[in-house]
């Protein structure tokens, strides 16, 4: 297996969090990235480093804030320099609002796009020259189901998911003659603290006009990890899996990859089947069939 320098946005919980430790089991240079790294996630960052050297393998931390640019560039120009390449970036970070949209006011969405869309953006830029001139990459976006389907109550999440699901597609055929491969992955309702963590909706005046609906929300919180099988629970360790695989790929990959838990099926698969066949034909009837 060919050693791969892999760099993981959002490690410091979560499916990155999951998805460094087991790059790291399969012999892959991992940098982990995340924010305040020396501070409050201070305690994961030697987690992490612990967890990798007692299982005999190297984890490199290093601090980096999606939504600021000199950090991304810098953090980026860093790995580059110290292993001379990046083969894959994995765009993981984001967060989770899950309440009623149209109190979400547009500085609240601003802050959301920051991190889950304008994050990747800023990532995949900075890591980008450096996989065309080598002539290979992989760009991987963790998305979700809500970047196929709507669920209400997470509509600013879903539209930054929605989004995120548009450029790693676009970079998908525009960067297949780099050998750059631009995937996508999304995750079904595995149990994480993106829900707990919440941002909460800034327009009060607009929630109390919403009366019994402005509850909904806070309930689907408190219920965010019910309706699991207690004898067989979602193991989030399978999106970890997923991602690694495609990162040892070596054929092109599928664009996309839907990961659920166990016994839920919610279409998104057959809905990307349904798609595909349609996008693949108004690029042939445009000439761009090469792209594909």
């Amino acid at each position: 297996m060919n050693e791969k320098v892999v760099v993981v946005t959002g490690a410091s919980s979560g499916f990155g969090k999951l998805t460094v430790l087991e790059l790291a089991r399969r012999g892959h240079t991992v940098v982990a990235t995340m924010r305040d790294a020396a501070g409050r996630n201070a305690k994961v960052r030697s987690e992490l480093i612990d967890t990798a050297k007692a299982e005999g393998h190297v984890l490199q931390v290093l601090e980096m804030d999606v939504a600021d640019e000199a950090s991304v560039n810098s953090t980026i120009e860093q790995v580059v320099k110290q292993h001379g390449k990046i083969d894959a970036l994995i765009n993981n970070a984001g967060i989770m609002p899950v309440g009623i949209t149209e109190a979400y006011t547009v500085a609240d969405v601003e802050r959301l796009f920051t991190v889950n869309f304008f994050g990747a953006i800023r990532a995949d830029r900075a890591v980008l020259p450096h996989m065309r001139a080598a002539g290979s990459g992989l760009l991987v976006h963790v998305t979700s189901l809500m970047g196929r389907v709507i669920f209400p109550f997470f509509g600013t999440y879903c539209a930054s998911k929605f989004a995120l699901e548009a450029l790693a597609e676009t970079y998908r055929y525009e960067l297949k003659g780099f050998g750059i491969d631009s995937v996508i992955v999304e995750p079904g309702p595995f149990p994480s603290n993106l829900i707990s963590s919440s941002p909460e909706p800034s327009d009060q005046a607009v929630l109390a006009s919403y009366g019994d609906i402005a509850a909904i929300p806070g309930q689907i919180k408190a219920n965010s990890n019910n309706g699991h099988d207690e004898a067989n629970p979602p193991r989030p360790q399978r999106v970890a899996d997923a991602i690694a695989q495609l990162v040892e790929a070596t054929e092109r990959r599928p664009l996309r990859t839907v990961v659920m838990p166990e016994g839920m099926d919610f279409g998104v698969q057959s809905l990307n089947e349904a798609v595909s066949p349609i996008q693949n034909g108004m690029l042939t009837s445009f000439g761009m069939a090469s792209m594909l």
